[in-house]
Order: C-alpha cells, then sequence, then structure tokens
C-alpha cells in the first residue's frame, strides 16, 4: 500500500493523492508553537556561507529550518536487523533523526536520499554523523518492514531504522510531536526531521517537501548543520545556490537519457503518456517487473490506434544507486517495447507534477498535463483500462477559460428539477453551513460534488474553469455546489462575478464543514453518492480535467 501526505495543502500548483492533512499540519502548528517559545532565532541551517545561502529563503520547495534547543527524549527501540538502539548511545556524534513510513512511495524517499547526501558532503568527518530512523507507519512495524525499506533504498547497513509495537511507537511520535492517521485506507505523518547534538539535545528541525530537485539542497542543509555542531567545523564538500531549481515541464523541450544508450525528446508537439517510477517501488509492488511488461500491451494497443506512445521514466535523482536501473531491467529478461527514459535531476518529476511513484502523467500535444493517475493509491490499470482512460481524457482537453454563461444554460436545459434549482442559482453566492446542509438533503437521488474554495486561493483560482467545463458537461445528472471558505462575502461574490460557473456557493469556515468532511486546506472536493454519504475526499488542485472528469464518472457517476 502507499503512503503517506502531499507534504503541500494547496501550495504552488501540485496534484493531490487524495489524502486528509489535518492532523499532520495540526502536528506542525504544534511544533511551531513549541519551538518559538524555545528559542527566538529562525533557520536552522548553521554556519551557510553567504554565497551559498543565497536563494534560501525565497526557495519554496526548501524548510530552511527551525533552530531549537531542548533535550531529545531519548528511547530505545528496535532497528532492522532486530537489535535494540537507543538514541543515547550516540552521543558524542550529531544523529540526523527522520520520521519515516516503511512503505512510502512520496516524501519518505526523498528524505532518506537528502540524509545520505548530508553525511557524504561531509568526508571522512561523516563517521561523527549517524543516520537515524523511526517509523511512522502504523500499519507495516516489523522487523521485516523496515528491513524491506532500507534494503529497497540501498541503506540496509548506511542508518538505522527503528520500529516498535505501535502503542510504543505512538509514545515516542507524541514526544517529538509527530501527528500519525490513517485517513481513508492512506497514511499520512508529519514529515519532520530533526538535528540532534552530541550531547543530546535537538537543535534544528526540518519539514520535508514535495520536490525531487531539491534533494541535493536538503542534503547540503543538513551537512552544513551537522558541520555546525561537530568539533573544528569540518568542511561541507558542496557548494550548491539554494535558489529554487525550476522543474522541467510538458511545455518545454527537454533532452533525456534512456536506459541503454541514446537520448529521447519530450515536450510539446504530439501527446504522450509517461509512466515515473524507482525501482524501490519494488519494495510496495512486488510485481513491479511483471506490470510494466503488462504496458507493452498498451505500447502495441497505442501504436495502432493513434493514442499517445507511452515513455517509462526512472526516478533516478533518488535511486539507490546508478546500478539500480540497469540491474532491475536484466532481471526483467524481455525487454519493454517501450523507452525507459532517466531523470538524474528530478526536474522532470517537479515540472510534470509527479507526487508519488509509480505515476502516470498524460500529455496532449499542446503541453499541458490533460490527465494523471497515482497508481500507488488507486491501484495499476490493464493495458484496456488505460486506453480508455488516455481517449476519454484527450477527448475533454479543457478549458483555459471558463464557458460563458449563456453557454452553460443552454447545455443545462431540461435538467431534473432540483439541478435545474442550482443552475438558477449560478455564481450567486448563498448562505451558511446549516443551509449548505439542508441544501444537501434536497439533492438525496443525486451525486453531489463539493468544491471548497476561497478567492485568495492561487490554486483555487486556477482550476475554477475545470469545474466550469465539468459542471456543464455533467449537471444534467451530477449537483455541483461550492463551499467559499475562511473568506470574506465581498471579496467571494467579486471573485465569482469573473468566473462564471453553473451553480452556487455557501459561505462558511473550515471547522463548518468538518460535519460533511475534514477539509486539511484549500482546495478541497468532496464527492457525496446518491445517498448523501462521503465517497472521496480529493485535497489539493485538480491540474487536469481529464482528472477531474475520471473522478466525477468513478466518484459520483460510479455509485
Amino acid at each position: 500500500m502507499a503512503s503517506e501526505h502531499q507534504n503541500s495543502h494547496a501550495r504552488r500548483r501540485r496534484p493531490s493523492i487524495g489524502i486528509a492533512l489535518s492532523l499532520a499540519i495540526a502536528g506542525l502548528i504544534v511544533l511551531a508553537v513549541a519551538i518559538s517559545a524555545l528559542s527566538p532565532s529562525s533557520g536552522g541551517a548553521g554556519a551557510q556561507p553567504a554565497q551559498v545561502a543565497n536563494g534560501l529563503s525565497a526557495n519554496p520547495e526548501l524548510d530552511p529550518g527551525q533552530s531549537i534547543d531542548r533535550p531529545a527524549p531519548n528511547f530505545t527501540l528496535t532497528d532492522q536487523f532486530g537489535r535494540p538502539t537507543s538514541l543515547s548511545a550516540y552521543r558524542g556524534k550529531v544523529v540526523i533523526l527522520a520520521f519515516n513510513d516503511s512503505q512510502c512511495t512520496t516524501v519518505c524517499p526523498l528524505t532518506t536520499t537528502a540524509m545520505v547526501d548530508a553525511k557524504r558532503f561531509l568526508g571522512a568527518a561523516g563517521r561523527n554523523v549517524a543516520l537515524l530512523g523511526i517509523d511512522a507507519n502504523p500499519r507495516a512495524t516489523s522487523v521485516s518492514d523496515v528491513r524491506a525499506y532500507s534494503r529497497a533504498h540501498g541503506m540496509l547497513y548506511k542508518w538505522r531504522f527503528l520500529t516498535a509495537p505501535v502503542r510504543r511507537l505512538r509514545q515516542i511520535w507524541s514526544r517529538f510531536g509527530i501527528g500519525v492517521e490513517i485517513s481513508r485506507g492512506l497514511i499520512d505523518h508529519t514529515p519532520a526531521l530533526y538535528v540532534i547534538d552530541p550531547q543530546g539535545r535537538e537543535r534544528a528541525l526540518y519539514i520535508t517537501q514535495m520536490s525531487y530537485a531539491s534533494v541535493p539542497q536538503l542534503g547540503q542543509l543538513l551537512a552544513h548543520e551537522a558541520s555546525a555542531l561537530l568539533p573544528g567545523h569540518p568542511p561541507v564538500r558542496s557548494t550548491l545556490s539554494y535558489a529554487q531549481i525550476p522543474g522541467i515541464g510538458p511545455g518545454t523541450t527537454a533532452s533525456v537519457a534512456l536506459a541503454g544508450g541514446g537520448r529521447l525528446a519530450l515536450g510539446p508537439g504530439h501527446a504522450r503518456l509517461l509512466l515515473f517510477f524507482a525501482t524501490w517501488d519494488a519494495e510496495v509492488f512486488p510485481d513491479l517487473a511483471a506490470r510494466l511488461k503488462a504496458l507493452n500491451g498498451y505500447a502495441r494497443a497505442a501504436a495502432g490506434r493513434g493514442l499517445p506512445a507511452l515513455t517509462a521514466v526512472d526516478e533516478g535523482s533518488v535511486e539507490p544507486s546508478p546500478a539500480a536501473l540497469p540491474a532491475f531491467l536484466r532481471r526483467m529478461g524481455h525487454p519493454l517495447s517501450y523507452p525507459v527514459a532517466i531523470d538524474r535531476t528530478g526536474r522532470l518529476a517537479d515540472g510534470y507534477e509527479v507526487q508519488d511513484e509509480p505515476w502516470l502523467v498524460l500529455v496532449n500535444a499542446s503541453g499541458r498535463i490533460a490527465w494523471y493517475y497515482d497508481i500507488s493509491t488507486q491501484g495499476w490499470l490493464s493495458p484496456a483500462a488505460l486506453a480508455a482512460r488516455v481517449r476519454a481524457a484527450l477527448s475533454h482537453p479543457g478549458a483555459t477559460t471558463a464557458p460563458t454563461t449563456a453557454g452553460a444554460t443552454a447545455a443545462l436545459a431540461g435538467s431534473p428539477a432540483p439541478l435545474a434549482a442550482l443552475h438558477a442559482q449560478a455564481s450567486q453566492l448563498l448562505g451558511s453551513d446549516g443551509a449548505l446542509r439542508r441544501r444537501l438533503k434536497t439533492l438525496r437521488g443525486y451525486p453531489v460534488v463539493i468544491n471548497a474554495w476561497a478567492s485568495w486561493c492561487e490554486p483555487c483560482q486556477a482550476e475554477f474553469p475545470l469545474f466550469a467545463s465539468a459542471s456543464r458537461r455533467y449537471g444534467r445528472q451530477v449537483a455541483f455546489l461550492g463551499a467559499d471558505t475562511d473568506d470574506t462575502a465581498s471579496n467571494a461574490r467579486a471573485f465569482l462575478a469573473g468566473h462564471p460557473v453553473s451553480y452556487p456557493s455557501y459561505q462558511g469556515t473550515t471547522s463548518q464543514l468538518a460535519p460533511i468532511a475534514s477539509v486539511g486546506g484549500l482546495p478541497t472536493t468532496i464527492f457525496l453518492n446518491r445517498r448523501g454519504r462521503v465517497v472521496y475526499v480529493h485535497v489539493g488542485q485538480y491540474v487536469a480535467q481529464g482528472t477531474l472528469d475520471q473522478d466525477i464518472a468513478t466518484h459520483a457517476l460510479g455509485g
């Protein structure tokens, strides 16, 4: 099973993997309050040369760290070899301690790669730095679980990944302010990483971001933090800038290396389907090789039916070694019938909005993302099902501006009375949360899609045309409603005047929406079935019309 937080509750343009973030966000708030009370300093990166630190404060993909100074709670847990390990045993060394989900396919592999980078950047002084992880997956706490993660990421002998029975782990999570929750079957936890000095005191806290390209930068930050705490302050053998590293998205022409030699051009000009993966996905999907071979069926169908060609992209930036992919492909025996590219910098993954692995991205000919699909949380598609999804996504490319009011009215003429009543209130801002719940009762018998938004929320603004288009096409079968959240009425009305949709919005707060569904950040989209029960919650921005359409078909019309 896949894991955790998207770690960007409506930040930038990231798509969501559908996990509620309220607990992790609450955990971060508690940590921030406690830390600010203990230390007046902000910014935990120690001894950063000015030329290196340039750009750090302006990089949204990189947490600069929070300085703290308090005793680290001691613990004794079991490592990946079944041996007891205590934090106190590492007195005299700098400890980099991370809380990682042992079955994670999102942020945790980025965190552990940065930890290994940090130690490597210190050269011989790295022997005075210990890397520790504590399992943050309440469903996978066995020694074999932490050993499997360590082996898959090439870290079996590079750190100690610690675990214990869930009751004991919860005590440790609480002591370090780590929130852990199982939300709709997926694991969500506070992505915290501590640096502990040789005297056993917490000195810095970092929150890992979901950005592949920034992993070496985080490693350098951690190396400088460790250096500042070690005798003699050994030099850090890395001089990376901390300026934000731009992703290489589908609108940019790029040449990428192919496994086995040669290069492949990506970019606008023709539609393409990309599968982002890493060899360590096999820890969660033991049949990864067989699944990749099965996609040969899609590649053959695409060639004969005019569908976009498939390209796999190995996320080489977080592979355990450059040899991992060649060895994996050799073990497969028979070559794949589609090319495998290598993203060595992480810039492709960031530019194509990858939030989990394996991850499918469909790009149309104009270089825009038309559809994305998280295999890790939603499962593998058969070649036939994949072809159908691709064809459907390309049939609705999405609009860059909202449909006209007149066009929506004509398209929705003749809708059933309860839905027609919604269309008659198009773009209006209505009453309170109580009125919203009463409205939902009148819509029993129809599936409902509630989009929680705010006028100040940039991702909300960006996705509004997608909802305008979808509500125009599905509004005769599905009830659409807006929930203007934590906003002022005047700003909301002004926003709706410039962003027309075929349905009304109700004004309220995040807490007032809680009886319907937990809203951990904006935008959030809530799907209710015909009986009025919540069946799915999508946290974050929809960046592709095809993905919104598919969620409507699956979660609204599918039940």
